[in-house]
């Protein structure tokens, strides 16, 4: 087991990191930018080292400053988390060279499945559905256009590089493509550093269902379960809930043996994620394979009651996978509570927090980095808090959730508290009967905000 883990992260997800090595007797190692000197991950870390101004590319995605701070402490291993460098095979390629362990997939695991035509390929060689579309990454627009025509409009231009909604552009007709092309590039260089983009068919108003995989070196895969991550806005995630509400338990077992199938065709190790497009006649596809723990890896925590981070770091010591899958255990939801204005377009909101209370209760669970009087930077992604809650079924969970969000309280800044209270009230979603579309139709009504 590793004496030391340097937590290349920042925000809630090195917090999680932390709590789960402190568990293990592991000591950590903290990295920070200079606006994040005073978040809690550098207060609970047993060391922490700044390593840059605040941008990210100064910072946080500097690799060599990382690799210094790992040698630095002493560090014999490193977390990506997720974002930043978690899904970078060059990164987890310099941490195998400096004898350091990265924790995660191979390099050359991280570039065949972050390689989407790759991946593609590969899973439609195992028989894993895939979605039609181009072999490869388009070289101009001209092929691109070309490809659309051949699988029919409307069409997604996807980032090779990465996924949560950068780099991605539906379009619907020729009129629409060049600047379409054009666009996904620049957001896929700007968030990847990489412009390559591919094209496939778009699936209208599917399901967005997601495997979690758990893979070590000793040959065993599993699944545990499904995550519906269907409440999107502009291709981000913003409620998850396990299991899907329209899940059969023959169509769990299909899609789990897919994954398992998947993953077992190119020996995965690691904590890794399939995610699968469902349309209405319960046919599903292929879309990507995240390489990474997920940011809604909780729900399948609570579903499941496994510590996810803590099989992540055993497997990458050597160890075998010590939690087998078992049967699912009620309904959990994730709510991403971001400091955003839903009344104002989800425009972000940073600034200071001037009074916070987090809920609590059996069946609730808080993952957040931050606390009153708190100053959010403007630099980074929105996200404040995870509020998860269990429940013995969905309508259970739900009345959880509600209860739990009138107990949120976050003043000083505006957050997405009440458009998730909204959203569990909507009849569509109470239902289950929703899909990717659903909150294009959804009028958020603003609510009186102190602030």
């Amino acid at each position: 087991m590793f004496n030391k883990i340097l937590i290349a992260n920042r925000g809630e997800i090195a917090l999680r990191v932390i709590r789960t090595c402190k568990e293990l007797g592991i000591k950590t190692v903290a990295v920070y930018s200079e606006a994040d000197a005073d978040s809690l991950h550098v207060t609970f870390a047993d060391e922490a080292v700044c390593i840059g101004p605040p941008q990210s590319k100064e910072s946080y995605l500097k690799i060599p400053l990382i690799i210094s701070a790992a040698h630095i402490t002493g560090a014999d291993a490193i977390h990506p988390g997720y974002g930043f460098l978690a899904e970078n095979a060059n990164f987890s390629e310099i941490c195998a060279e400096s004898d350091i362990k990265f924790i995660g997939p191979s390099p050359q695991m991280i570039r065949a499945m972050g390689d989407k035509s790759f991946a593609k390929e590969t899973m439609k060689k195992n028989g894993v559905p895939v979605i039609p579309g181009s072999d490869g990454v388009i070289s101009d627009k001209e092929e691109g256009k070309r490809i659309s025509a051949e699988i029919g409009y409307p069409v997604i231009i996807k980032a090779s590089a990465g996924g949560g909604g950068k780099g991605m552009r539906i379009v619907w007709s020729e009129n629409e493509f060049d600047k379409a092309f054009q666009t996904a590039q620049t957001e896929a260089e700007a968030a990847f550093g990489n412009p390559a983009v591919y094209i496939e068919k778009f699936v209208e108003n599917p399901k967005h269902i997601e495997i979690q995989l758990l893979g070590d070196r000793h040959g065993n895969v599993y699944h545990y379960g499904e995550r519906d991550c269907s409440v999107q806005r502009r291709h981000q995630k913003l409620i998850e809930e396990s299991p899907s509400p329209i899940m059969t338990a023959e169509l769990r077992e299909k899609m789990g043996q897919a994954a398992i199938t998947g993953a077992s065709s190119v020996n995965y190790e690691g904590a890794g994620t399939i995610e699968f497009l469902l349309d209405k006649n319960h046919d599903f596809y292929f879309m990507e394979m995240n390489t990474r723990i997920q940011v809604e890896h909780p729900v399948t925590e609570m579903t499941y009651d496994i510590d996810l981070i803590r099989q992540q770091i055993i497997i990458a010591a050597g160890e075998k996978i010590d939690f087998k899958p078992h049967k699912h255990g009620g309904h959990s939801i994730e709510f991403r509570i971001n400091a955003e204005d839903p009344s104002n377009d989800f425009r972000p909101s940073p600034g200071k927090i001037t009074s916070l209370h987090f809920p609590g209760g059996f069946g609730v669970r808080i993952d957040s980095h931050i606390y009153q009087s708190y100053t959010i930077p403007p630099y980074y992604d929105s996200l404040l808090a995870k509020l998860i809650v269990w429940g013995r079924n969905r309508n259970h969970a739900i009345s959880r959730g509600i209860r739990a969000l009138d107990e949120f309280t976050i003043e000083g800044i505006h957050t997405t508290i009440p458009f998730h209270k909204q959203v569990l009230m909507d009849e569509r979603f109470l239902s289950g009967k929703f899909d990717t579309g659903f909150l294009e139709s959804f009028q958020f009504k603003e609510e009186a905000v102190n602030i």
